[in-house]
């Protein structure tokens, strides 16, 4: 599980370098919390987490882990194509931004309750 958080995570930081790029060589800003988006969540986080699953993959066996998987990335595609239609002057894009920030918010309640439920002190 932790190879696959990983590798998803080079993908949003090659597409959020890719948008920083354009957003640097058009002057044109709209984007930016896109990009932020995609860089602290899709890039950090996802790549963190991989590392947690990666270091213990314990964590990745379990229902929570790939529960945190599929719900984190679903939520977060929905989340950020939505922000940039918000962004763009689409308001009525605001709903399916909610959803896909909920669902992202369920996946990282999940991931630490199976951090902190699963993840048990070493003896040594």
């Amino acid at each position: 599980m932790g190879i696959r958080f990983i590798k998803i995570a080079v993908v949003y930081f090659v597409i959020g370098i890719l948008l920083g790029l354009y957003i640097s060589l058009s002057h044109s800003y709209i984007l930016s919390d896109v990009y932020t988006s995609i860089l602290l969540l899709g890039w950090t986080s996802l790549g963190l987490a991989g590392l947690i699953y990666h270091q213990f993959p314990q964590l990745g066996t379990n229902a929570l882990g790939k529960t945190h998987f599929w719900l984190y990335n679903i939520g977060f595609l929905v989340l950020i194509i939505a922000l940039a239609y918000l962004q763009s002057g689409y308001p009525s894009a605001e709903p399916a931004a909610l959803v896909g920030l909920i669902l992202v918010v369920i996946a990282v309640i999940l991931f630490a309750i199976n951090v902190l439920s699963n993840l048990k002190n070493s003896s040594t």
